[in-house]
């Protein structure tokens, strides 16, 4: 089992994952039946104790909560439907095939707009649409860009508590995301 260990001089706090993300919404019924039927999110269970309409839907590891303001509008100044810009605030999820996801939106009838973005030869194909309230969604396959951290640090995994290899001079963030990538491509190549 491998082991991150904080070895930064700066005291980031101690995160773990990202967890859910909420939006308000002008309809529970509309947004839920929308992260269901298009996104493939399952509802689960909320806890009792709020006194608000809302639902919380999960999968793909992160969790959608949705909480219901009829007058959303009186926050959010836009009424009409803005134009789909893909530098734009969004939430992006990857999935296996953009052209599939392209060809069931327009079965749907929805507005989609798309981008490309090359680097070093890699490719990554961009879907971007809009939620019911406005909210944007980006479909990808960002996986095609490796992420690789910009600090230019070695990295030496710890493969257990009994190997523990001295500290190196990199960040948190950096050996966490190199430890990742590792175990990425140890998946792929078994």
């Amino acid at each position: 089992m491998m082991e991150i260990e904080e070895v930064s001089n700066c005291e980031a706090l101690p995160l773990l994952s990202l967890n859910h993300v909420s939006l308000l919404c002008r309809s529970v019924l509309d947004s839920m039946r929308f992260y269901e039927e298009i996104l493939g999110f399952v509802l689960i269970k909320r806890p009792s104790s709020f006194k608000f309409n809302g639902a919380w839907l999960y999968n793909y590891g992160i969790g959608i909560h949705l909480i219901e303001n009829p007058s959303i509008d009186d926050f959010d100044t836009i009424v009409e439907p803005r134009p789909i810009n893909p530098k734009d605030n969004h939430i992006s999820f990857q999935c296996r095939d953009v052209g599939l996801v392209k060809r069931r939106l327009e079965d749907m009838g929805m507005k989609y707009v798309t981008a490309v973005v090359e680097d070093e030869g890699n490719r990554v194909d961009q879907v971007f649409f809009h939620d019911p309230d406005g909210y944007m969604i980006e479909l990808c396959n960002c996986e095609n860009i490796p992420i690789l951290p910009l600090s230019s640090c070695s990295f030496k995994p710890r493969l257990s508590s009994f190997n523990r290899a001295a500290p190196t001079k990199c960040g948190f963030m950096e050996n966490m995301m190199m430890e990742s990538l590792s175990m990425d491509i140890l998946n792929i190549s078994f």
